[in-house]
């Protein structure tokens, strides 16, 4: 299983390395768009537009569905649930690890910190 997840994660980095994916991303989350739509924001063909869908699309961060020549797309929250749920899994881990080696800082450093003097008593004297 988490051989399947990290495979699941490398697919959606992977269409998320490239600016122009990114861009469409950006563009369907706030709400549906054509193809030509996407294309013409992108300022590229109608067919490199397609390609980058595709790639989307195996990633399952973009779904689109075809009416008549139409084709429109729309976000797929699933590939972005499986790279947050990835980045989660790394996250907690490497909190853990900060913390106990900010315990161990801590305990070190606690242990060169000379006694605290009281100050107090000394001016009263």
């Amino acid at each position: 299983m988490l051989k399947h997840q990290a495979e699941a994660a490398d697919g959606v980095f992977h269409a998320l390395a490239d600016a122009n994916r990114r861009a469409i991303v950006d563009h369907l989350t706030r709400g549906p768009a054509t193809v030509s739509e996407l294309a013409r924001l992108l300022g590229v063909t109608v067919a490199a537009t397609v390609q980058h869908l595709r790639v989307l699309q195996a990633s399952e961060l973009v779904r689109s569905e075809k009416a008549g020549r139409v084709r429109t797309c729309q976000i797929d929250p699933s590939g972005l649930r499986r790279a947050e749920e990835w980045l989660r899994l790394r996250r907690t881990t490497w909190e853990r690890r900060l913390d106990r080696l900010g315990d161990v800082l801590g305990e070190s450093a606690d242990e060169r910190r000379p006694p605290p003097t009281n100050t107090t008593e000394e001016t009263r004297s």
